[in-house]
């Protein structure tokens, strides 16, 4: 298995094959409305604006797992990071990281870039780096700004 062999749901219910973002440089990230890193945000969408025209995206996927801090539907969600920080990446359905309802791409991603500890993700904004290729490269925690993200998405874009 690699990445390219997932499939995930869209905020609409759709069905999107990984497949699509061949030859791009992907940042994967749980997000959630109502944490404090949700300013975050804003450093995601200027680096999908800097970095998107080189062939790099990052795909959003909020999570109610962490003290419920992304408690509305799909709709409410994407209308909340739409209009407070006018983000323009692909949004996916609320998902579960860990658990017995986690959502198996994330148990890839977990599984290729273990955390120093667990391989648990541990917050809201745990981001994981993918190359051209799919190999997942690196994992940064949630306290890692994504404006520091930068050099990384150079070095491999």
């Amino acid at each position: 298995m690699n990445i390219y062999d997932y499939t995930v749901k869209n905020n609409k219910g759709e069905q999107v094959s990984l497949s699509t973002f061949k030859g791009q440089v992907l940042l994967i990230v749980n997000t959630a409305t109502g944490c404090g890193f949700t300013p975050q945000y804003k450093a995601l969408q200027s680096l999908y604006e800097t970095y998107g025209p080189q062939g790099f995206t990052i795909l959003d996927f909020p999570c109610n797992q962490f003290g419920n801090q992304a408690p509305g539907s799909a709709s409410e969600i994407a209308d909340f990071c739409e209009l407070k920080y006018h983000t323009t990446f692909p949004q996916f359905a609320k998902i579960d990281v860990n658990g017995v309802e986690e959502e198996p791409l994330f148990t890839y991603l977990k599984a290729a870039q273990p955390g120093k500890l667990t391989s648990d993700i541990k917050w809201n904004f745990t981001k994981f780096l993918v190359d051209k290729t799919g190999q997942v490269v690196k994992r940064y925690g949630s306290a890692k700004k994504p404006e520091n993200i930068a050099k990384d998405l150079v070095d491999i874009l």
